[in-house]
């Protein structure tokens, strides 16, 4: 080749090696920016405010045991803080009560029927802020919404007197669903998710795998074998809502298991799970040296003893891998989950397979579509646990894989 054609090739190469730097920072800078957004927002929701209150439990209000609703509890909530800023307008004292969540006084009223000695005294409480005094103690200088707040001056007073506080918000992970944004909480998601990611583990791994030993193995070829093997792979390229319907239609209508529980969540996703799991085996084990099995064999084992007693074992760090990266995809699907009842309420964790539950990618859609404002910081930080424990099965997945890589030599 002449000294200009190679000027050529070498200056494709130089356009080639930019375009393919440029593409990997677009994409860098774009997934950078779209975390960013996400944590920005989402780690508020990690951190909740609450204001210190000191109040009358008078039992005329609240009965003598503390049997009163909620109301009677908010109406003491509310005739506290008219008298700790007596000097107010009295357009504001009746506005005042904006700065309690709608949960706190659900919460006196729990403090006051464990503790009825209490009742007829003065008790000084920690009760949760609303979402707009929240959005205010936790560095923003308006109500959440860009807008300036009449509330704001006695918020500054009780947060310069000490009797406003920002903390790490454990409901977060030990309170379910509710419709107040300032209580809502991930637990009923997780334990959802976790019951779900169970079961579809427990069905698809062992299913797939030996699915992939005998299609890899035993099987006959022929047209049988070449139909099994195309479906299988269009099977995993089936879109997710498919199984959804399948899971509506089989699992609920046809054999009448309870719609939205976890018991048809983990049947859908280990459907959905076990195409990726038979062709992430196989791989792992058309990856290991025939001349393995057939030693053993040539020392008197049985074919099917060298295939679960040598090969298997030599590719199980393959076969653990795509099955933990299977689970890692099903932990975000959401598509399946809303066809079959797991959009629903839950206001409680779930105990069994079968109670009514919601996932935790589901969870993210309830309150992403909820109008409240305090719902998009919960949004985010869902969106961020989530995100930790995708990264997280990826992370294990590669562990695993290079701790049993090493252990077997």
């Amino acid at each position: 080749m002449n000294e200009a054609g190679i000027r050529k090739r070498r200056a494709r190469e130089r356009r080639f090696l930019f375009l393919s730097a440029g593409c990997a920072a677009i994409a860098i800078f774009a997934l950078a920016g779209l975390l960013a957004s996400v944590a920005l927002q989402g780690w508020r929701g990690f951190f909740s405010a609450s204001l210190r209150v000191v109040l009358h439990l008078d039992a005329e209000v609240v009965g003598e045991k503390g049997e009163g609703d909620a109301l009677a509890y908010r109406r003491l909530i509310k005739r506290a803080i008219a008298e700790r800023f007596a000097d107010a307008p009295r357009g504001d004292k009746r506005k005042l009560i904006g700065l309690f969540s709608f949960s706190s006084a659900v919460q006196l009223r729990d403090i006051a029927r464990a503790n009825p000695e209490r009742i007829h005294g003065r008790v000084t409480v920690w009760l949760p802020a609303s979402a707009k005094a929240e959005a205010f103690l936790k560095g923003g200088d308006d109500d959440g919404n860009g807008n300036a707040w009449r509330l704001m001056p006695y918020l500054e007073k009780m947060r310069d007197d000490g009797d406003a506080r920002v903390e790490w918000n454990s409901a977060l992970f030990t309170n379910a669903d509710s419709r107040d944004p300032e209580s809502a909480g991930l637990a009923g998601a997780l334990a959802g998710t976790a019951l779900t990611l169970l079961l579809a583990f427990l069905l698809s791994f062992p299913a797939g795998v030996l699915a992939a030993l005998y299609l890899e193995f035993f099987a006959r070829r022929g047209r049988l074998f070449s139909l099994v093997e195309v479906n299988i792979n269009n099977l995993a390229a089936v879109p997710s809502v498919i199984f959804g319907v399948l899971g509506l239609a089989v699992f609920i209508n046809w054999f009448g298991m309870p719609r939205g529980s976890p018991l048809v969540g983990g049947l859908v996703l280990s459907l959905m799970t076990l195409p990726t799991i038979i062709i992430a085996s196989r791989a792992a084990l058309q990856a290991q040296p025939a001349a393995q099995a057939e030693a053993a064999m040539s020392l008197g084992a049985t074919k099917m003893q060298a295939v679960f007693h040598h090969t298997l074992p030599s590719a199980m760090p393959g076969v653990l891998t795509g099955a933990i990266l299977g689970m890692a995809q099903a932990l975000g699907e959401t598509a399946p989950l809303l066809i079959i009842g797991m959009v629903a309420f839950v206001a409680e964790a779930p105990s069994g397979f079968a109670d009514a539950a919601t996932a935790l990618p589901v969870q993210i859609f309830l309150w992403a579509d909820s109008p409240e404002a305090g719902f998009a910081e919960r949004t985010a930080s869902a969106i961020l646990v989530l995100l930790f424990f995708l990264v997280l099965m990826n992370a294990a997945a590669v562990l695993l894989r290079q701790r049993l890589e090493t252990a077997r030599g």
